[in-house]
């Protein structure tokens, strides 16, 4: 019977491995131990099921494998799947981030043969055998990090995945997804002053991974202001930052400025001489570094330079720090990745300078907002994600908050909208606790 396989889990294991599933449940369908490490078995246990998960064991401790969203169902074809992925984490260190490798051919994500589960790079029970073939070509990955280069199997499991990206009954937080709304933020935000009266704008300096977002949130909240999609900031997909000068967006609407200013730095990077350096961010902070200087991640902005700002003002420094992270990557930062963030979070700490997280891509990472962003506090997943995000870099749950920059839309979307004037109207609220704070101590 079937209750009585148990899985070869154990329970760290299995969390580590929902996380990567979002808020999930796994059923256990095929234990090759006890089915066989046979390809027919396996397609009998697993055919026809929904989607499923693959996972690998061997002695050497990797615990690897493969989602997919579609049947299996011996069709003989290469099947389509954009959620499909590879996975593997070391039984051995559980405290490192899970690998996760999407196929760079969505279209081939798996084929459907009458084999064990093939996933074109990975075979599992290769030849009918306790073997994986492994071979880096539609999904790209180093094979000692995937399986240690050790393709013996010693168990081999596939589970049925039930309730991948599934709601909650009620939304956590309340948001009226309206035209009314839409006004009444861009309303309020419009007409916000800073209480020190020294200060037109808000200074908000946005910092995070090459790809996270920031420069696509200066083009989406500037689209929003001016009534089309529009885009200012360099984007892309580059691996390194895009945005290589110290650039300020200041936005407008109906003529006259709103009272914020954007500044983009360049992405942060693991790497030693790579990306925003501490000394250039807390130049920044101070209000030395000026618009459009240069960014040299081996020589940080010297005080001779034309670009540093000698004796800047309270208006020429950052009132706060806005965190933006990639919603897909959470469970993927590195130790590196963030012990520099908390570094730069010491750093705005000491300075008093307050902080907040954007959870960009949320469409991406739960399928679900791919179909209706309305439901973003209804999913357990984002939930999950910002949780994370607020013990990983040490800020509170309610300065997390998540968003959808415009990337492949032509036109404006009203829930897209309300989402990124959401996230302004908190930007606002907690760049007002700066001022607050300046108020007092000149009391």
């Amino acid at each position: 019977m079937m209750s009585v396989i148990k899985s070869h889990l154990s329970k760290q294991q299995e969390m580590k491995l929902c996380f990567l599933l979002g808020q999930a449940k796994l059923s256990l369908l095929f234990k090759a131990s006890v089915h066989g490490f046979n390809g027919n078995i396996f397609h009998q246990k697993c055919d026809r099921q929904g989607p499923t998960v693959t996972v690998g064991y061997n002695n050497s401790g990797y615990i690897f494998g493969a989602y997919t969203s579609k049947d299996y169902a011996l069709t003989g074809q290469n099947i389509a799947d954009d959620q499909a992925f590879l996975f593997s984490f070391n039984a051995h260190d559980m405290d490192k981030a899970p690998l996760r490798v999407v196929s760079t051919e969505a279209q081939r994500a798996f084929y459907d043969g009458n084999t064990g589960p093939n996933y074109i790079s990975l075979v599992f029970l290769y030849n009918n055998t306790a073997t994986v073939y492994s071979n880096p070509n539609t999904y790209l990955f180093d094979p000692v990090e995937m399986h240690g280069n050790d393709l013996q199997l010693s168990e081999c499991e596939v589970y049925r995945v039930e309730g991948f990206g599934s709601l909650m009954e009620k939304p956590w937080r309340n948001i009226e997804w309206s035209l009314e709304t839409r006004k009444s933020l861009i309303d309020v935000i419009s007409h916000w002053t800073p209480s020190v009266s020294s200060v037109q704008k808000a200074r908000v300096l946005l910092v995070g991974a090459v790809g996270a977002g920031k420069s696509s949130f200066c083009n989406s909240l500037n689209s929003v202001f001016k009534g089309h999609v529009s885009f200012r900031a360099n984007t892309g997909t580059a691996g390194t930052s895009l945005t290589t000068q110290f650039r300020m967006y200041s936005i407008k609407v109906k003529g006259k400025f709103l009272p914020l200013m954007l500044c983009d730095s360049m992405g942060l990077e693991e790497g030693h001489n790579a990306g925003l350096d501490i000394e250039d961010f807390t130049n920044i902070l101070k209000g030395h570094i000026q618009d459009k200087y240069q960014f040299n991640p081996s020589v940080p902005l010297q005080s001779e330079s034309p670009y540093f700002c000698k004796t800047p003002t309270i208006k020429e420094q950052i009132h706060t720090v806005v965190y933006v992270m990639d919603a897909c990557k959470v469970t993927l930062l590195s130790e590196k990745m963030i012990n520099k963030l908390a570094a730069f979070r010491r750093k705005a700490n000491n300075m008093g300078i307050p902080q907040m997280v954007l959870l960009t891509k949320v469409d991406e990472a739960c399928r679900s907002l791919g179909e209706d962003l309305k439901h973003v506090y209804q999913s357990h997943y984002i939930y999950k994600m910002m949780q994370e995000v607020s013990v990983r870099l040490g800020v509170s749950l309610s300065a997390v908050v998540p968003v959808k920059n415009y990337s492949k839309e032509l036109e404006l979307d009203l829930d897209i909208d309300v989402m990124l004037l959401s996230a302004v109207l908190q930007i606002i609220r907690t760049s007002e606790a700066y001022f607050e704070d300046v108020s007092c101590e000149e009391e």
